[in-house]
């Protein structure tokens, strides 16, 4: 038998077994009351096993993510998003696993906000702007842009720069946020951020991100930092190790909202810029449910127009004032703003 004969039958001998082994099914399917995959938070999960053969069954537990749920389940505490259900089901000395993926929507629409403009500050029209926090009464700002980004301290009032470092040409920055005399600082596509000493702005430390790939936008509640990756997922990073905990995802009662960028604390909810919309969610950090947008789009033509313009960006929330402070790249201008809720 020639060479070439003889690993051709030991090919189609290998694709056979394989075919052979992708048509084994499985004896049981779960099936829902969901509507398309898709159900509403505090609305009532109804699981069943579609069992075609007739099996006999002697016991069924599911779980929702990890979590042990009886068949009929109130969808109330859980998170939102894309989740998980697992069947254990036992028959005739065996188990078998199956699984069914659903996502959980918000259970109301979100609220439509506007805004007033307090007051109007100059902004480096230069800056990329990427993350924006204050910190006792003084405005820290992360910009992007490879060659051009930078971390620094700004008197908000005059626009006067008062402590500012570069990033090596390799860098593209991203958001930042301030926890225990440190700031954080994001790069988008490095896969790494950086840390440093509040008041010298010395690289201390620096970090690998993890399942999130990408840097996009960070902020904190006092204990855990909140970071964005691009997509509709906030992921929790312990401070400590910096290592991604959990994650939650970001839904409407619609579905998601993805392109979440830039990040800040304000009372208890995260605001979250989105990309490209020139608007702001507001998210409880609990479960991702947004329960609030701000649209902001009018504020871009309050600025100057020039080539380089380019969408909001930047939200920081001042304490001492209980103001919003909101900007954008390569914006002349900052614009300290009231939510007003209709």
């Amino acid at each position: 038998m020639k060479l070439h004969n003889y690993l051709t039958i030991i090919i189609l001998a290998i694709t056979l077994i394989s075919c052979g082994d992708s048509k084994q099914e499985k004896n049981f399917n779960i099936t829902t009351n969901a509507t398309n995959n898709t159900i509403a938070l505090n609305e009532t999960l109804e699981l069943s096993i579609a069992n075609p053969k007739n099996i006999e069954i002697e016991s069924v537990t599911y779980e929702i993510d990890g979590k042990t749920v009886d068949k009929s389940v109130l969808l109330s505490g859980f998170k939102l998003g894309s989740q998980t259900i697992t069947a254990s089901i036992n028959f005739d000395g065996e188990t078998e696993i199956a699984t069914k993926n659903i996502a959980i929507v918000n259970n109301a629409s979100p609220k439509v906000y506007s805004y007033e403009i307090v007051n109007t500050y100059p902004h480096d029209i230069t800056s990329y702007t990427q993350g924006l926090e204050f910190f006792n009464g003084e405005l820290y700002e992360s910009t992007g842009q490879k060659g051009e980004s930078k971390l620094r301290k700004v008197n908000y009032k005059t626009g006067e720069v008062l402590k500012n470092i570069n990033l090596g040409d390799q860098y593209f920055g991203e958001g930042l946020t301030i926890l225990n005399n440190k700031i954080y600082q994001l790069t988008w596509l490095s896969g790494k951020g950086f840390v440093y000493n509040l008041d010298t702005f010395k690289r201390t430390s620096t970090f690998k991100f993890g399942e999130s790939k990408e840097g996009w936008g960070i902020c904190n509640d006092g204990k855990m930092l909140y970071k964005s990756d691009g997509t509709e997922k906030i992921w929790l990073l312990n401070p400590e190790n910096l290592v991604e905990e959990s994650n939650i995802q970001v839904y409407t009662n619609k579905g998601k909202i993805g392109k979440l960028n830039e990040l800040e604390w304000i009372n208890g909810k995260i605001y979250a810029n989105i990309y490209q919309r020139n608007g702001v969610a507001i998210i409880n950090p609990k479960n991702g449910a947004t329960e609030a947008v701000i649209d902001f789009s009018p504020l871009k033509k309050e600025v100057k127009q020039h080539k380089g313009l380019d969408v909001l960006n930047g939200i920081a929330y001042n304490p001492e004032t209980q103001t919003i402070f909101v900007t954008g790249k390569r914006w002349d201008k900052l614009f300290e703003v009231r939510i007003i809720e209709k």
